[in-house]
C-alpha cells in the first residue's frame, strides 16, 4: 500500500506543479529582459507569415504555449478579454506561438475553444530555441524598439495581472 500511496503523491505533486508551468520554473533562458528580441519569421495557422522585425514600432507580447499544457490553456482563456480586446486599437500585437505542434492540432484546439486571435506555429521548436530551452507558458514583452522589457515563465492569475499592467506601461512609454 505504501508504494501506491507514494505513486499517488508523486502524480498529484506533478499535477500541482503543472498548474503553474509545464516543466521547471527556473529553466534557463537564452534571452531575457534588456536583450534585443531575436529575429524570426513565424507561419500562422492561416498560412500567413509574420516577421518579428516587421513589428518594430509596436509593443509585442510573444507567447510560447502548447495545447497539452494546463497552465498554457488557463492563460489563453484570459487572453481574448484581458489582452486582445483591452488593447485593441493600440500599437500592440499579441503573438502566440504553439511550440512543437502540428497545424492540425492547433486548428482543432482553436475551434474547440472558439479562439479568434491568430496563432503561430513552431512545430520543430526552431523559434522557441532562440528564446529558451524548456518550460511553457513563456512570455516575452517587447517594446517599440525591439527590446525585451519583461520575460516570465509559467502562469498564475497574479503574474498575468502584472503582465497586463506591464503591457499598459510599455504602451504608454513613447
Amino acid at each position: 500500500m505504501n508504494v501506491l500511496k507514494s505513486i499517488a503523491v508523486a502524480l498529484f505533486g506533478g499535477f500541482v506543479a503543472g498548474v503553474f508551468a509545464c516543466r521547471a520554473q527556473d529553466a534557463p533562458e537564452r534571452v531575457s529582459a534588456g536583450d534585443q528580441v531575436p529575429s524570426f519569421t513565424v507561419t500562422m495557422v492561416d498560412g500567413s507569415t509574420i516577421h518579428m522585425g516587421g513589428l518594430r514600432g509596436k509593443v509585442v507580447l510573444v507567447n510560447f504555449w502548447a495545447t497539452w499544457c494546463p497552465p498554457c490553456r488557463a492563460e489563453l482563456k484570459r487572453v481574448q478579454k484581458d489582452i486582445v480586446d483591452r488593447f485593441a486599437g493600440e500599437d500592440f500585437v499579441f503573438l502566440p506561438i504553439s511550440r512543437g505542434e502540428k497545424k492540425e492540432t492547433v486548428e482543432k484546439f482553436r475551434q474547440e475553444n472558439n479562439y479568434a486571435f491568430p496563432m503561430g506555429l513552431d512545430p520543430d521548436q526552431t523559434i522557441f530555441k532562440r528564446f529558451a530551452e524548456t518550460s511553457i507558458p513563456r512570455n516575452y514583452l517587447v517594446n517599440r524598439e525591439g527590446v525585451i522589457v519583461k520575460s516570465e515563465i509559467g502562469y498564475t492569475p497574479e503574474s498575468f495581472e502584472e503582465l497586463v499592467a506591464e503591457i499598459e506601461k510599455t504602451l504608454n512609454t513613447k
